[in-house]
């Protein structure tokens, strides 16, 4: 199916792919429901291309990058031989991003060209004279695009909600509160769950990577644990039934390692993995660059690469020192001497050995300061040429134990809320916890979920994103930046939008 789904998100991205994102325009009108849409092969094209636009929340570039930007786990480093300097990576690391934000305002662009595509392939679904064999696809789109929002939200708390697929010039939409894009999520996200099929139900190796009902009640699982954040309320006991709703079907589990996941060999086959998005660059389906942006170039002798990686993206001690040596999850960052698979020195062409070492400038690293994080393993990929097509990974099903774990928790349930702790960090053989605060439960997300786009949110909702501080972030931070500005650019566009307070 991952194959054949590709080939079916072809002729889609020849209609859609130039979609424009700012709010002035009239993106999305291109597509004819009455000659298009007329088949499931045609609507499953379709809804393809919101995949495809999606898979950026986490991909390489923004808006994962804003997600984990500007937390302990990840830096991006100007290097002292030339490259990677960048202000506004430098002001999101430091917690001082203004609205002319180049990376927030990608983000943006993004995420809205995303929703936008989710809107035109509703209506356009809802138009077809075939609309009653479609319900699968219309629900898969909905919670697509409530995904989309859920993430806006995250970052921009208040935003223009737009369920059309064409703007009007004189009818540009306003800012709608936080809260009530909170709650356009949540009733988005509930009605689509009723026409998706139950894990249990699909021919994994067939259906694959599509949505199922888990898929959208771990996605809710997320948006109900940061609902005190959005709204706030607090919706812990809401958390713990999406959960369940999760668990109980007995259809996802625990790999033996957590590296298993996110391997090209195991796409489709991993009982952990809960959502992930198709990549394969050979047909037009995005690609995984990960091994470029995060890499020493080194690592091209390593894992035979077919390309020197760029020596960019590192992560630094606060997130090394967070793990026991003996948790197999720090075999995912590389740091100190290196050395090939063989077990020899990995040498430059001067004989020197590779030596990763903890990140002292973010102006002018050595090229060998920054630890790095291995996420995406080499193992069994096809590449063309940097872009890998391993699929990336969304929603694992350790996310659930601990998300339920932490909803338990924060509600006074603390004796099974420690046990599902312990069974993911027995997984990894990190020790066993024999009692359980806050400190553990975010300390431990950050472990199992590293460069996994969770941390910024994490750190907001426990507080440590303002009231600590770290390597490159050196003062407090004021609550006003739990949310990043709106870009100028898009304020410009559109005078009905309102700039958050403190930009």
């Amino acid at each position: 199916m991952k194959t054949t789904y590709k080939i079916q998100l072809i002729m889609l991205i020849a209609v859609v792919v130039s979609s424009c994102t700012k709010l002035d325009e009239e993106p999305f009108g291109r597509l004819s429901p009455e000659t298009y849409y007329k088949t499931e092969a045609e609507a499953n094209s379709s809804v393809a291309g919101i995949y495809q636009s999606f898979q950026q929340v986490q991909g390489v570039s923004a808006p994962w990058t804003i997600s984990v930007e500007g937390t302990d786990e990840f830096i991006v480093p100007g290097r002292a031989s030339g490259g990677w300097f960048d202000q506004n990576n430098i002001d999101i690391m430091q917690h001082n991003v203004k609205a002319d934000n180049q990376a927030v305002s990608n983000a943006w662009n993004n995420i809205f060209s995303e929703i936008g595509i989710a809107n035109a392939v509703i209506e356009s679904l809802n138009a077809s004279p075939s609309v009653g064999s479609f319900k699968t696809q219309i629900a898969e789109a909905r919670a697509l695009r409530a995904y989309g929002y859920f993430y806006a939200m995250d970052f921009w708390g208040n935003l223009p909600l737009v369920t059309v697929g064409k703007i009007e010039q004189n009818n540009l939409p306003g800012t709608t509160a936080r809260a009530d894009i909170f709650k356009f999520v949540e009733s988005e996200m509930l009605a689509a769950v009723n026409d998706l099929p139950a894990a249990n139900s699909v021919n994994k190796a067939t259906y694959y990577p599509r949505l199922t009902k888990e898929a959208v009640y771990a996605a809710l699982a997320m948006v109900y644990l940061n609902a005190e954040v959005y709204t706030g309320t607090a919706r812990w006991n809401d958390a713990v039934t999406m959960c369940n709703n999760v668990i109980n079907t007995g259809a996802f589990g625990l790999e033996s390692n957590v590296v298993e996941s996110f391997k090209a060999l195991n796409e489709g086959k991993t009982k952990e993995v809960i959502f992930a998005f198709s990549i394969d660059p050979a047909r037009s389906s995005g690609g995984n660059a990960y091994m470029l942006y995060t890499q020493p170039a080194l690592d091209q002798q390593r894992y035979s690469l077919p390309f020197a990686p760029a020596n960019g993206f590192s992560t630094q001690k606060e997130a090394l020192d967070r793990y026991e040596v003996q948790d197999r999850r720090r075999n995912l960052l590389q740091f100190g001497p290196q050395f090939k698979l063989d077990g020899s020195p990995l040498v430059d062409s001067k004989g020197v050995q590779l030596n990763l070492v903890n990140c002292v400038s973010f102006t002018a690293a050595a090229d060998n300061e920054g630890y790095r994080v291995l996420k995406y393993v080499p193992e069994g990929v096809t590449w063309s040429g940097s872009n890998g097509n391993t699929d990336y990974v969304q929603t694992r099903y350790s996310d659930i134990l601990l998300t339920k774990a932490e909803a338990l928790f924060r509600s006074g349930t603390t004796a099974e809320a420690l046990t599902l702790v312990n069974q993911v960090r027995t997984r990894s053989n990190a020790t066993t916890l024999t009692s359980l605060t806050l400190k553990n439960l975010e300390e431990e997300r950050a472990r199992e979920f590293i460069w996994e786009g969770h941390r910024r949110r994490d750190m907001i909702r426990f507080g440590t994103y303002f009231n600590t501080t770290w390597t490159f972030k050196t003062s407090v931070t004021p609550a006003f930046r739990s949310i990043y500005p709106i870009p100028l650019t898009q304020i410009a566009t559109n005078p009905k939008l309102k700039q958050n307070t403190g930009y």
